[in-house]
């Protein structure tokens, strides 16, 4: 059985890859390596499933139209700049997200019992806290530079973005770096609540 490696996340607009771009080339001048995200691969990540059955697949399809069929779409914005674990020892550095964040909790937490159930889904210890990754710093001294850096960007406004669907995404490493496919697309189809 052939497998696949397997992601659940919404899009981003080209408003807030444009500022992403800029936000990596800024932090790029504390000379810290970095192994930057590409522009065309920004995206906020609901799941990560790893690699799974393209069996479990379909699964995963269906249980992304059932979640997405309870959220109606609403507007993402990425603002700040934070790192985990810390912003005082980054490792993956990120943009947050000021608004949309309730929705994407409920979205991730509509889908992560079925997922795990199924066994596609291993729960992170830490809770769900979207973001969009910018890059991962390559070792400890670039943590230190980077570290230098973060406090300057907290104010930082990359825009808004709407949310109308949920992706199932494929992802392969290439020679040029890593190449997403979308597999599924699946609306949000919820009645608002304001």
């Amino acid at each position: 059985m052939a497998r696949t490696r397997t992601f659940i996340g919404v899009a981003v607009n080209d408003t807030i890859r444009a500022a992403a771009k800029l936000m990596q080339r800024s932090l790029a001048l504390s000379g810290a390596e970095v192994k930057w995200v590409e522009p065309q691969n920004f995206h906020v990540t609901l799941l990560f499933l790893g690699e799974i059955d393209d069996r479990d697949l379909v699964h995963a399809c269906r249980v992304t139209a059932k979640a997405a069929a309870l959220e109606a779409p609403f507007t993402l914005r990425v603002g700040g700049v934070g790192a985990f674990p810390t912003p005082r020892r980054p490792k993956i550095l990120w943009g947050g997200i000021t608004a949309g964040t309730e929705a994407l909790v409920r979205l991730h937490a509509a889908m992560a019992l079925p997922l795990s159930e199924l066994g596609s889904y291993r729960q992170e210890e830490r809770g769900y806290t979207p973001h969009l990754t910018l890059g991962r710093a390559k070792g400890e001294a670039d943590a230190t530079l980077l570290a230098a850096e973060l406090p300057k960007h907290l104010g930082w406004n990359a825009g808004y973005t709407p949310v109308e669907e949920i992706l199932v995404y494929s992802t392969e490493l290439r020679r040029d770096g890593m190449e997403y496919t979308v597999l599924g697309r699946s609306p949000l189809l919820g009645e608002s609540k304001e």
